[in-house]
């Protein structure tokens, strides 16, 4: 046994095989995160908003978890082999800033822009493009940034109050006059809370009930 530890040892550090052993272990790095992230998010959603037997809850919980984690997996190495091929075909042999785009481009269209695609996957690239977002604000207010020096302490005070209200004003706004285009947990979420209620029925106490009934039958926030 002792022998067989060794010889992991010596092949872990290797330094020839350092750059596969890297994609090897981003890949898991990649599915545990995928698995510890899902998991728990699945298992309450699930158990409060979804109806059916426990088997069929187990199976959707365990579907999802497996789909993150597999993604993640899938994603990570995906760009890490490609950030390798670029860094071995460049003249100059290290990474550079393009790299980065074009292995993350890749991995992009192959893991999470294919085909089409589960709401798993929405959510992942929901989720990123929102932090996109809000690292570029930033570093748009940062010196050399793309915002003037003199505008740049007013847009920084001013910049979050500011998207709050237009976010919130345009998602109600899609609500009232246009709710199939809204995402269909987000649009359940929101009949619950703000749907109109008929003046004749304001005195009726079944509303209060109704209303408190319904919310097991609101779509989990967790896009699955």
């Amino acid at each position: 046994m002792d022998g067989i530890k060794r010889s992991l040892d010596r092949l872990v550090l290797d330094p020839q095989l350092a750059d596969v052993l890297s994609i090897v272990k981003g890949a898991r790095n990649g599915f545990t995160y995928g698995a510890k992230i899902r998991f728990p998010h699945a298992l309450v959603m699930v158990f409060l908003f979804r109806s059916g037997s426990l088997q069929e809850k187990l199976r959707i919980i365990l579907k999802a978890t497996f789909q993150h984690a597999r993604n993640l997996a899938t994603f990570a190495t995906v760009y890490k082999t490609m950030m390798l091929l670029l860094r071995n075909i460049s003249s100059s042999g290290k990474e550079s800033s393009p790299h980065t785009f074009l292995a993350g481009l890749a991995g992009g269209y192959m893991v999470f822009g294919r085909g089409i695609q589960s709401s798993v996957n929405q959510q992942i690239v929901i989720y990123v493009f929102a932090r996109v977002v809000l690292a570029l604000a930033r570093l748009s207010v940062q010196k050399g940034g793309a915002i003037p020096r003199e505008f740049r302490e007013r847009v920084t005070n001013n910049a979050w109050p500011v998207f709050a209200a237009l976010s919130w004003a345009s998602v109600m706004w899609l609500y009232r006059w246009h709710p199939e285009t809204i995402q269909p947990s987000l649009k359940s979420s929101m009949k619950y809370m703000y749907a109109v209620v008929p003046r004749n029925c304001l005195s009726c106490n079944k509303v209060l009930i109704t209303f408190t009934v319904q919310l097991r039958r609101l779509e989990p926030l967790g896009f699955f």
